[in-house]
């Protein structure tokens, strides 16, 4: 019994020596610069309504104005929100809008509506930790019918 102790107490300390020197090492929390010309906002005619709902449920996975929270410093968890906020930004970057054709816009466009109508976003992950970040079925129909307003737009002036 007291070898197993003994393992047990080396193991301890052993995990605990891995968790303090993971904290040092690992993917960086960035927000890189945003120009405020090449955002969603100066590039679409974005409504106060959708910009609320894409502020509260989008922009810290879709844009370089990530809310990094607490855990979102303490590996291994910051791994994972660090791999997933990359991740969302090289899908949908609204902070970084201007780069796409008007062609990838429109595709861009209608997938935002389709993953927001089909419940895929915002991520279910994400929503328990955020509180208000959830979106209702009036938010997913704002979001959709901007997005069909704005393929139109952008149709309509090619």
């Amino acid at each position: 019994m007291k070898k197993l102790w003994k393992v047990l107490r080396w193991t301890l300390i052993v995990l605990v020596c891995a968790f303090v020197v993971a904290q040092f090492f690992g993917p960086a929390r960035t927000n890189p610069p945003a120009e405020a010309s090449q955002s969603i906002e100066s590039r679409l005619q974005v409504t106060p309504e959708v910009s609320a709902i894409l502020d509260r449920s989008c922009n810290d996975c879709h844009s370089n104005k990530t809310r990094w929270p607490w855990y979102a410093h303490v590996a291994p968890v910051s791994w994972f929100v660090i791999d997933h906020v990359n991740e969302g930004r090289e899908n949908v970057n609204f902070s970084e809008w201007s780069q796409y054709t008007p062609q990838n816009a429109d595709g861009v466009l209608r997938q935002i509506c389709r993953e927001v109508r089909s419940g895929m976003m915002p991520l279910s992950s994400y929503t328990p930790l955020h509180p208000g970040s959830e979106l209702s079925t009036e938010d997913r129909q704002k979001i959709c019918a901007w997005t069909d307003a704005e393929r139109a737009r952008l149709s309509a002036a090619k």
